[in-house]
């Protein structure tokens, strides 16, 4: 999750806002506030058992009469109890409409009963009587020999009418699917337009003409005030090669090394590329960035995962329009709280925001094009994913269909300004469920699960996405995931240009909010989805690597790759006995995670016991949920909370030489990607990048945000204390952190850290080992020998095949003897034998005992001879 900002004031524009709304005369308002009554199909209304008294007369009123309804003993069938399970207890009351419910629908809905007036939720019953024929509609702008057709779906607005640069042009509503659409001539292409929807909002009490961007938007104008008749398949916005493009080789999922990667952090401060925050800097092939990410790709990373690229709500995008901080940042002490206040007084009108406010979900961010102001956005963002494929890598998109960055009646509200209280989910008295941060999405309703479906494949047909990283996947059903993978396996390279089948999806699985527990639906969640093949953060071995959880009181609570009992940083965290005993747990979690989080794979834990994966407990949670490996995705950090470096800034004793430092790093980062299944890390954490210790900089600037790629820069420790807002409460913990000279590592183990993972990496994608593709072939390949009651504290030693790999967070040698490996011949992998880490280098193996020697805060791999 993460906390956007509140939304700067809109700039003065040329053209006037999307979304502004021309108000009717004022219907007048029920007595009682909110929406409790749902009208779930034609024919049911839900009425909530405690709403008036069930013996009395219940009433349907809208704005021509009434409908008298009739209770239904019994309730909700159980069908209807099946497809709306938090209204399973609801009273059912049948509604006969007499053919008037579409027209009903266009106007102020009361439900009522002995003296209680209520709102009534609508969603159900749109479904039922559109959604059918809507489902099948080609909505925004399509082009048939050069001429346009515009369609919007708006089912219960009462006149929709097209806003064409300049004058007005009536559209035609289909009764059967609600969509309105017209067709123009061909001089209409690249023209400015919005819909003039005259609908009913139950937010204000009226009937309102809102001026509206299409929710299905091929281009923008600057600041999306318009949408622009543009067809994707123009000439004229392909780069040159772009029909000719060959991406690297698909790599299945379950083998997938993902760099996670903002666009602007990646050139921001990047003095050698010529497109500093660009789309376009991911051609600049000879910048320090893109040379790292070659890099990268030749140690075997796969794609690259970019933060949310659509367009959002929240960044000026006019250059001209941004504020920059106004204070000499650079002179100010590494600990200065003025860092962050200077930063935050520009954080609304900056260049910069992560971009998890929707604000059109199928046109590339404005913000990060050489011109916001039309098409070319869209040929830039083909040009950067042309780039990515000449680095050897392939393009992941992080895409945030769950909430919208506004809702109702405000200028940047765009889907509930079509159609009020259908794309957003209500809660139970019709208020806007805001659990995502923002103003949830419903993509249980058919409308909204339609337009995630066709805006992924939009992405992966016209911009050649590889891959989609879904944004609190939880929050959707199921069903609308598993629609995406069926809608994107349909794709043919002979039909779409592009291997549908071999995009690769995952998401966050986190299960909160309204819709915890199949609340709503079934989600999509990380225990729902395994054996899916469509994978789900794994947070299982992160907080095990990383030691405590991301939102500790105390951020010093250490863990495997931080210390714990084997180097304790004078932090309270019980007697040692207790500290071993969380360390060996932790350990155990790690072992569930280098299978892949497999549910069923067996093994001895660290207490003796013989335990299957989901035996193993992580927050009362079982640690093992994947059905296969793939479908869970390992990490040890990402852009949400604390990176790597600064986790364990905080973490290891305050003395740790920053030489060691690195070596904890790279050992936190292979415990992930020496895993069963795909990893990912966040760009920048093999160059022990640092944000200052913000642990949610989603607003906090170049400044804390940039990646150094030139460590004479710097890793970007010490840019002062992180921004108050989400961060004050641990600056007392962080000051002396900033303050201390020997936290900010040069040079040495910055270029160490970086060329140590690339090593592993390297291992990790040339050994058939690390790429079983079930559990069986897991449970056969991979085991822990050491695992039980004597197994050592801080280390970590698995058996994969012709490999033997020891993961030793101790800051002194271990060894670790295989009785059963005795007189078998093993050494230090050539890999690593021939690599970078000198230190490794001096691992070593007695075939006669079967023991392997690693040094301290060292990850090793052994090869059989």
């Amino acid at each position: 999750m993460r906390r956007l900002a509140t939304l700067a004031a809109a700039i003065a524009l040329a053209l006037p806002l999307a979304g502004t709304g021309t108000a009717h005369a004022a219907v007048p308002t029920p007595a009682s506030q909110g929406a409790k009554v749902h009208w779930i199909d034609q024919h049911t209304i839900a009425w909530p058992k405690n709403l008036g008294t069930p013996t009395r007369p219940h009433r349907l009123t809208h704005d021509r009469g009434s409908f008298e309804l009739t209770a239904r003993p019994g309730g909700l069938t159980p069908q209807q109890r099946t497809k709306y399970p938090h209204l399973a207890n609801y009273d059912a009351f049948r509604v006969d409409a007499h053919g008037q419910e579409r027209t009903a629908l266009t106007g102020r809905l009361v439900a009522e009963t002995d003296g209680v007036a209520t709102g009534v939720q609508i969603p159900g019953v749109l479904d039922d009587l559109y959604a059918a024929a809507a489902g099948k509609a080609k909505l925004g702008p399509r082009f048939r020999g050069g001429r346009p057709t515009l369609s919007v779906w708006a089912p219960t607005a009462r006149r929709v009418a097209l806003e064409l640069d300049g004058r007005t042009v009536a559209m035609r509503r289909d009764a059967g699917s609600g969509v309105w659409s017209v067709t123009g001539s061909h001089d209409w292409a690249a023209k400015p337009y919005r819909y003039a929807v005259t609908v009913w909002a139950p937010t204000v009490g009226k009937v309102v003409t809102n001026h509206v961007t299409d929710p299905y938007s091929t281009a923008l104008t600057a600041d999306s005030t318009h949408s622009l008749v543009v067809d994707l398949a123009d000439p004229a916005l392909a780069p040159e090669g772009w029909s000719r493009l060959r991406k690297p080789k698909a790599v299945p999922l379950r083998d997938a090394q993902i760099q996670e990667l903002h666009i602007r952090d990646f050139s921001a401060q990047d003095r050698t590329s010529a497109h500093p925050g660009r789309y376009l800097a991911f051609t600049d092939r000879a910048s320090a960035g893109m040379r790292h990410l070659r890099s990268l790709a030749a140690a075997g990373t796969s794609y690259v995962h970019l933060l949310p690229a659509f367009d959002f709500g929240t960044v000026p995008e006019r250059s001209a329009d941004q504020a920059t901080p106004d204070c000499d940042l650079a002179a100010l002490p590494a600990d200065s709280e003025r860092q962050q206040e200077c930063v935050g007084r520009t954080a609304g009108r900056d260049a910069y925001n992560w971009g998890y406010d929707p604000l059109h979900y199928t046109v590339p961010e404005g913000s990060y094009a050489s011109d916001p102001d039309g098409p070319r956005r869209t040929r830039e963002f083909r040009q950067m994913v042309q780039g990515l494929a000449g680095a050897g890598l392939r393009t992941v998109m992080d895409v945030v269909y769950n909430h919208t960055v506004a809702s109702g009646q405000d200028a940047k509200s765009v889907l509930d300004r079509i159609v009020p209280g259908y794309y957003q989910r209500l809660l139970d008295d019709g208020a806007v469920a805001t659990s995502t941060c923002c103003a949830n999405t419903a993509p249980e309703h058919a409308m909204m699960g339609k337009l995630v479906v066709d805006s992924v494949v939009t992405w992966a047909k016209e911009y050649k996405v590889d891959g989609f990283r879904f944004d609190l996947m939880g929050h959707h059903p199921k069903a609308n995931i598993l629609a995406v993978r069926k809608a994107l396996d349909a794709l043919t390279v002979a039909e779409d240009g592009v291997d549908g089948k071999a995009v690769v999806l995952y998401g966050e699985g986190w299960n909160f909010g309204e819709v915890a527990n199949d609340a709503r639906f079934v989600q999509a969640t990380q225990k729902n989805m395994a054996g899916t093949g469509i994978a789900t953060f794994a947070d299982r071995s992160r907080d095990a690597i990383r030691g405590g959880g991301p939102f500790d009181e105390d951020p010093r609570v250490q863990g495997f790759a931080s210390g714990l009992f084997t180097d304790p940083n004078g932090s309270p965290a019980g007697s040692p006995d207790e500290q071993r005993a969380r360390l060996l747990h932790a350990q155990d979690l790690i072992k569930v995670g280098l299978t892949g989080h497999l549910a069923d794979y067996r093994f001895t834990d660290s207490t003796g016991r013989d335990v299957r994966g989901a035996d193993v407990d992580y927050n009362g949670s079982p640690a093992g949920y994947a059905a296969a490996p793939g479908d869970a995705l390992a990490y040890a950090d990402a852009h949400d909370n604390e990176s790597l470096y600064d986790a364990l800034a905080y973490k290891l004793p305050p003395a740790t030489p920053a030489t060691e430092r690195a070596r904890a790093q790279v050992l936190a980062m292979a415990a992930a990607a020496l895993s069963q299944g795909p990893s990912l890390s966040q760009a920048g954490t093999d160059l022990l990048r640092s944000k200052s210790l913000d642990r949610n900089s989603y607003d906090s600037g170049d400044w804390f945000n940039a990646i150094h790629w030139d460590c004479a820069d710097g890793n970007g420790f010490g840019r002062g204390l992180p921004p108050a807002a989400d961060n004050r409460s641990k600056w007392p913990y962080a000051a002396p952190l900033l303050a201390d000279p020997a936290l900010r590592p040069g040079c040495g183990p910055i270029r160490a850290a970086s060329a140590a993972y690339r090593d592993l990496l390297r291992i990790r994608t040339t050994e058939r080992a690390f790429r079983q593709a079930t559990t069986a072939d897991v449970q056969r390949t991979l085991s822990f020998p050491l695992s039980g009651t004597g197994e050592t504290p801080g280390v970590v030693t698995m058996r994969l095949g012709n490999l033997v790999v020891v993961l030793n967070a101790a800051p002194q040698a271990r060894t670790q003897r295989i009785e059963a490996l005795s007189g078998t011949d093993y050494a230090l992998h050539p890999v690593q034998a021939h690599g970078s880490d000198a230190i490794v280098k001096s691992a070593s193996y007695a075939a006669g005992s079967g023991t392997f020697t690693v040094p301290g805060r060292t990850v090793a791999v052994f090869r059989r001879g």
